[in-house]
């Protein structure tokens, strides 16, 4: 991050070497769960993609059409082996001519060093662009509503003025020092100069909690996005990660060839998905890319976690890429066969 903007979240009572809350870790919870929560996104890069062939550059790597972003929109997509198998999931949007691609910093430079290989001859620049913004996170109750709900006669609940409602899905809007993307019913994006954020904390936080990283990833859980890291790098295709289906829309399977386009592609045509990404409950902390085992499998893993955090209603809860005929016969342990059992929770869209 900016280090104007490290200091700044320092002085807000923020940890240097931890960004998982801001010392209220159960009131931030249920802020996420309940009200109007603001998180520094301090765990998410940038990379910059500019020249004139960005655009056909990223289009020709990604699972997603990138042709497709506009001024007014922002995109999922993902960044495959020859294998089909995920090594990142991009939230991409324009910047005037450049893209911006976010991202998990912790897999940021060897993404961008393997991209770089594909240059070639393209004119293409890519660039780590974290320091040039402040990723903030906006919550308006929970991600578990269907509808972004008005404040009931009496409620304290105030919806931050910048937001814009009619925003869609995956919507981009400029906004002063930057720009507002909508993630999905009641999750949003602010990617702003750092100068701007700082002179707006006062503004943006005016109606909201602040909470930490450990809020935003339990949000990101509820709405079944699923996000790679260092752990889970190559572990996933991405219908194992529901990644075709209109609520994480991050596969386009009209768009031409990417690496890996023949057996993403495949799976889609010809194949059943045998495992997709569910909700679930866990008393104790596991780590991404933990597997889990099933009575069907026996000895033989049946899927893996894909992200965890702590949940409002105690304990943790997971997003599992795991197959589907063991959910379904309700019995999913962790780490072994004899491990915790897994209670699944619904999801905010269904896996048909």
């Amino acid at each position: 991050m900016n280090q104007e903007w490290t200091t700044f979240l320092a002085s807000q009572g923020l940890a240097a070497n931890s960004a998982e809350h801001f010392g209220q870790l159960d009131a931030e919870l249920q802020a996420a769960r309940d009200s109007v929560a603001v998180t520094p996104l301090a765990d998410l890069g940038l990379i910059r993609v500019s020249g004139e062939d960005a655009a056909s550059f990223l289009h020709n790597l990604m699972t997603n059409d990138i042709l497709g972003i506009d001024a007014t929109s922002a995109r999922t997509a993902g960044f495959c082996t020859p294998k089909g198998r995920l090594l990142a999931i991009f939230l991409i949007w324009r910047e005037g001519n450049d893209y911006l691609l976010m991202l998990p910093r912790e897999i940021l430079p060897p993404l961008l060093k393997k991209l770089s290989m594909f240059i070639l001859r393209a004119k293409v620049k890519l660039t780590d662009a974290t320091n040039e913004r402040a990723l903030i996170g906006i919550s308006v109750l929970s991600v578990l509503s269907t509808v972004l709900p008005a404040p009931s006669a009496g409620s304290t609940l105030e919806v931050p003025t910048f937001i814009n409602p009619a925003l869609p899905r995956l919507g981009l809007a400029a906004t002063d020092g930057g720009q507002l993307i909508r993630l999905d019913n009641t999750r949003w994006l602010l990617a702003l100069d750092p100068a701007a954020a700082i002179r707006r904390w006062p503004q943006i936080t005016a109606t909201a909690k602040v909470t930490g990283l450990a809020a935003w990833h339990w949000l990101e859980i509820a709405a079944g996005q699923p996000r790679v890291t260092a752990a889970t790098q190559e572990a996933f295709v991405p219908q194992m990660l529901n990644m075709e289906l209109p609520a994480v829309a991050g596969v386009s399977f009209t768009k031409g060839c990417y690496p890996g386009q023949e057996i993403v592609a495949r799976t889609h045509y010809l194949g059943k998905v045998k495992r997709r990404t569910y909700r679930a409950r866990l008393a104790s902390l596991a780590a991404p890319g933990t597997h889990v085992y099933a009575p069907e499998t026996g000895d033989q893993q049946c899927g893996a976690l894909v992200s965890i955090a702590p949940s409002p209603e105690d304990g943790f809860e997971c997003l599992v890429s795991v197959q589907s005929s063991a959910v379904a016969a309700g019995e999913v342990h962790l780490g072994a066969p004899d491990g915790e059992r897994l209670t699944f929770l619904p999801l905010p869209y269904t896996l048909d």
